[in-house]
């Protein structure tokens, strides 16, 4: 089975890709700028200039998070818009720190000498409710907040018998995804209470143009959560094998009870899997190709169930598959192409080349295919690697190597960087920092790819 299209209709296919890439993002911006200019144009002309900015901060904060709830509509049109669900979660996060943020700043600031009786309970409890999130979005990702010189102390807490046990109950998919689902309600209590305290609607585009974007939010969130599950595709599976990998991994086989699941190689899947303590629903990414008459999963260790799953599933158990996700696909790129894997993130890598017909890859790949120890598929890489002499395989073992740079990637490049196409999959750290430092060697950042796993 051939991936992606042929190379000749390849630049094509990326110039496509690109606009998809930024469309969103700028339509996102252009939505909250177009709001603030219609506000400022039909502002009344009795309100203090810092009661307006107050509301006007709220409003464009519900605006935001309405927004998200676009993002995460599960409609196909709002994926293929962003450039897959994963891109579109990432804007999600995005849009709902910032509109609560702007919602914080608007109680701060903004005050009704005369509220309603129930108003800013409603508020109260909605603004609880985003914030509680937002720290939960956050959480995960301390890291990346904390200034370098409080890490070491901030890691020695997070070590901690009690950080430990906070860490997991944070770290469950399922739990979060269930308080996650209540979005939309916190939403709508703020919307409540601002119908009910605003003390702008004197004018009726501002009142319109807010109950348009709040209502619109909700609207889609309905839609979420009663109907969108009617027009999901299921099918139904089966757990052939569990296997280890490594110490911390997993790779489970699936099996096909009715019609077999279609994906395009590199995309992931939403699986519900049964295990010995209930159901569990995770996105996990597709190892195996479309062809084979079995699904692969790997699944490293995250903090949640997966850290057990060895022990919690077995052949037998039933599972569900949902529609694949994601636009990971090297036929997006250039005709000269980089690799990086990490661990099992080489998972995508993997189903590429099992449905690579040899030939069909692009002109040539540096296939780089690190990890701390011995990378745990490498003899089944080097393998799959051996049917396409365009591709070239690096192993990485950063146990007695140094770890991967992008001087030592760039070092494979013979030609200009701008010419170079990157995918990128493993831990978020890694391919965060290989991000950034191919842009500042050249390589266009519409030419590097990734996925965003973790939805949260």
């Amino acid at each position: 089975m051939t991936v992606g299209p042929p190379p000749v209709h390849r630049q094509q296919y990326r110039g496509s890709h690109i606009a998809t890439r930024l469309v969103g993002p700028t339509t996102i911006a252009a939505l909250a700028v177009a709001f603030a200019v219609v506000w400022v144009v039909a502002r009344p002309t009795d309100p203090p200039a810092g009661s307006f900015v107050g509301q006007l901060l709220g409003a464009e904060g519900v605006l935001l998070l309405s927004v998200g709830l676009v993002l995460i509509s599960t409609l196909g049109a709002v994926e293929q818009f962003f450039d897959g669900v994963d891109k579109a979660a990432v804007w999600h996060r995005r849009v709902a720190i910032v509109g609560t943020v702007l919602i914080g700043i608007h109680i701060a600031t903004t005050g009704n000498p005369n509220p309603s009786q129930l108003g800013p309970t409603l508020g109260t409890v909605g603004m609880i409710g985003l914030a509680t999130l937002v720290v939960w979005a956050i959480a995960p990702r301390w890291r990346s907040i904390v200034p370098r010189r409080l890490r070491e102390p901030v890691t020695m807490l997070m070590e901690t018998r009690a950080a430990a046990q906070v860490h997991g109950w944070v770290g469950s998919y399922g739990l979060w995804r269930g308080f996650h689902r209540l979005t939309g309600l916190f939403l709508a209590l703020g919307f409540a209470h601002a119908l009910l305290d605003a003390s702008l609607f004197g004018s009726q585009v501002l009142r319109w143009t807010f109950m348009v974007t709040g209502g619109v939010g909700l609207a889609f969130y309905v839609y979420r959560e009663l109907f969108a599950r009617r027009f999901a595709r299921t099918h139904d599976y089966q757990v052939a094998s569990v296997a280890p990998i490594t110490a911390s991994s997993v790779e489970i086989w699936l099996r096909p009870l009715g019609r077999r699941f279609e994906f395009t190689p590199g995309q992931f899947a939403l699986v519900n899997l049964e295990a010995r303590d209930g159901w569990h629903k995770h996105p996990f990414t597709i190892a195996s190709g479309p062809a084979e008459d079995n699904v692969r999963i790997t699944v490293g260790a995250l903090g949640d169930f997966t850290t057990n799953i060895a022990d919690l599933v077995e052949p037998g158990m039933p599972a569900v598959i949902s529609s694949p996700k994601g636009h990971f696909d090297y036929g997006r790129g250039t005709e000269h192409q980089v690799w990086v894997a990490g661990g099992i993130g080489v998972s995508p890598m993997l189903s590429w080349l099992r449905s690579a017909r040899p030939g069909r890859l692009p002109h040539r790949v540096d296939f780089f295919y690190t990890s701390r120890g011995n990378p745990p598929l490498a003899e089944e890489v080097t393998h799959l690697a051996g049917h396409h002499e365009e591709l070239h395989l690096h192993l990485v073992d950063t146990e007695v190597s140094p770890r991967l740079t992008v001087d030592q990637i760039m070092a494979t490049v013979d030609g200009r960087p701008s010419e170079l196409s990157a995918f990128l999959c493993g831990p978020e750290s890694m391919v965060d920092a290989l991000q950034k430092d191919l842009g500042r060697q050249g390589v266009k950042a519409a030419n590097i790819h990734r996925e965003y796993y973790n939805l949260r």
